[in-house]
């Protein structure tokens, strides 16, 4: 059995107008995550860990924010294409491990939602997904409340 690693990261402005979207649940907040597609940081930093575990390019390859039909996207959508990807190439996801970066909201009431959703669009066990949030203790643009990012790890196995 061989066994493969990929790392993932994303990071979103944080700005008015905009529903904020992470793991595919919409958080109640003043603000939200700016991008093309729903901006879900999250999810975009666990699709990037699994197509670099298979060598894969990454998502802006696939879903490029200049394509009118990914605007405004829905990341989960995307993310059962993504495992569609490896899956054709002979991969199973063994685990993920996502760190979700934000000052503000607290997001510790959403995690086992955030789970379940990547779960569903993974076809595996919520027990093979670990999501944590932190802050960066009032450090930089994410301390600032400016922005939220998130990192990634994925172990896949073939």
């Amino acid at each position: 059995m061989a066994f493969r690693i990929g790392q993932g990261y994303d990071i979103h402005r944080l700005v008015e107008g905009r529903k904020l979207i992470l793991a595919g649940v919409e958080i109640p907040f003043e603000k939200g995550l700016d991008g093309h597609s729903d901006a879900d940081a999250a999810a975009h930093a666990v699709m990037d860990s699994l197509l670099g575990a298979a060598a894969l390019p990454d998502i802006g390859s696939y879903f490029p924010d200049t394509d009118p039909a990914y605007e405004n996207a829905d990341s989960m959508k995307l993310m059962e294409k993504v495992k569609e990807e490896i899956t054709e190439r002979g991969f199973s996801i063994s685990n993920i491990d996502v760190t979700i970066i934000a000052e503000l909201p607290r997001l510790a009431p959403y995690i086992k939602e955030m789970k379940n959703n990547m779960a569903r669009a993974l076809e595996i066990s919520t027990d093979s997904i670990s999501v944590k949030a932190t802050t960066n203790e009032h450090l930089g643009t994410i301390g600032k409340g400016e922005g939220i990012a998130a990192l990634a790890v994925s172990l896949l196995f073939k």
